[in-house]
């Protein structure tokens, strides 16, 4: 009975304990996630995929000034960074949002 609730606790502890992919500084890869964003194809810095609840980030898109965490303004060129739009195996999950972005 102790090794059943050991091997509990452990795998529970493990499940907990994963690496989030966005840090508390809001950067995943060392990329500060917020800024001017390019959608592409191919070769993306990174992969996203959209959810509708209980995402990585939740992104806002603006017009003008995406200096805050989840605050991305789509751009054409000269992007902060690429994504693209995947549906299996993403860096991390979106949800877009009207308001309060940033990390949960």
């Amino acid at each position: 009975m102790r090794t059943i609730l050991f091997v509990t606790v452990i795998i529970l502890s493990l499940a907990f304990t994963q690496d989030k992919p966005i840090d508390k500084e809001c950067k995943c890869k060392g990329i500060p996630l917020y800024g001017k964003v390019k959608i592409v194809d191919n070769s993306p810095d990174f992969r996203v995929k959209i959810v509708t609840a209980f995402p990585d980030l939740k992104v806002q898109l603006v017009s003008a000034f995406p200096d805050k965490c989840g605050k991305w303004q789509i751009v054409d060129a000269f992007p902060d960074f690429t994504i693209q739009i995947v549906s299996v195996d993403p860096d991390f999950t979106i949800q877009f949002v009207e308001h309060f972005p940033g990390i949960k």
